[in-house]
């Protein structure tokens, strides 16, 4: 484990886990009691019980954990590296990331000081509440390729960019805070297939009124949610179209683009963090990693803002 000065340099330094010391310590006091849930529960649910105080006490405590955690989301290290950065084994920091990053994913995206979106429809009743616009777009993680023979290898090409990777869906408010990462689905899913699987469609249509801007993957949805979907206008004239048309069909479409680059920051806040821009081996933990970058990247915004207003 590190000693308390290199624990508290790391704590201090934002170029290093991403985050503001008193967004660690907020983190600290959120995460770590349900943490130590988690691991009495499992000690309770052993068949063959200890004795009490009995078994290997923890070399690496949780705020080191929690810390070891932020710095492989931020900027990819290994886990080899961490081990010896921790003095610990390799396989106890392949553990507390295994175990803190779910926790880190199951908090969702802060909007504001203890309120937090974790679902698709919380995030619609929060745009209806307060008359807000939505912006949605794909972005896709890059894995590693299926083994040859496995069942559903071709799934994970992505069309886009002839690769092996998984997409997820980011929602943003119109000033690109981000409000919501769907969990991941295979790159060969297209962008209004996976709005639909995750129940954008219905949400919308049953929900408050609330104005979501798309771009050209997602056209159909305005047909299907009353116009509630915005997407760029349709072109018409693909070859040698008429002047007047091009000056009509271009000005409707920067104004969109425009308000619609929003989205296109908040992703790419997300892809500076490491893990988010490399390639990953295991396609099972993206999910994870998108949503735990995404609630830790709204967090540090809400504090952000917090701070300059008070100053």
């Amino acid at each position: 484990m590190v000693g308390n000065r290199v624990r508290a340099a790391i704590i201090r330094s934002q170029r290093i886990t991403g985050l503001s010391p008193d967004v660690i310590a907020e983190l600290v006091a959120e995460i770590g009691p349900l943490w130590h849930e988690r691991h009495q529960a499992a000690l309770i649910a052993r068949p063959r019980r200890r004795a009490l105080g009995a078994g290997a006490k923890h070399k690496l405590v949780f705020v080191d954990r929690l810390l070891a955690t932020l710095v492989h989301l931020r900027h990819g290290a290994t886990h080899d590296v961490l081990a010896c950065w921790f003095s610990v084994d390799r396989s106890t920091i392949t553990r507390a990331i295994g175990e803190v990053r779910p926790l880190l994913a199951e908090r969702g995206c802060t909007i504001a000081s203890g309120l937090r979106l974790r679902t698709l429809a919380e995030v619609i009743d929060h745009l209806g509440a307060d008359g807000g616009t939505g912006i949605i777009d794909g972005t896709e993680v890059r894995v590693r390729r299926p083994a040859a023979g496995r069942k559903d290898r071709e799934k994970f090409i992505s069309g886009k960019n002839k690769q092996n990777a998984v997409k997820s869906m980011v929602v943003t408010d119109a000033e690109g805070r981000l409000l919501f990462c769907s969990p991941a689905e295979p790159a060969s899913c297209a962008d209004i297939t996976h709005a639909r699987k995750l129940g954008l469609v219905k949400l919308l249509v049953d929900g408050p009124a609330v104005e979501i801007l798309a771009d050209a993957g997602y056209q159909g949805l305005g047909a299907q949610t009353g116009g509630r979907v915005v997407t760029p206008p349709h072109r018409k004239f693909k070859k040698n179209p008429p002047e007047w048309y091009e000056e009509i069909h271009e000005r409707p479409r920067k104004a969109h683009s425009s308000r619609r680059i929003r989205v296109e920051h908040g992703i790419g806040h997300l892809k500076n963090w490491r893990s988010l821009a490399r390639h990953h081996g295991r396609r099972e933990h993206v999910s994870d990693i998108v949503q735990a970058v995404a609630g830790l990247l709204s967090h540090q915004q809400v504090a952000t803002m917090a701070s300059s207003t008070r100053t």
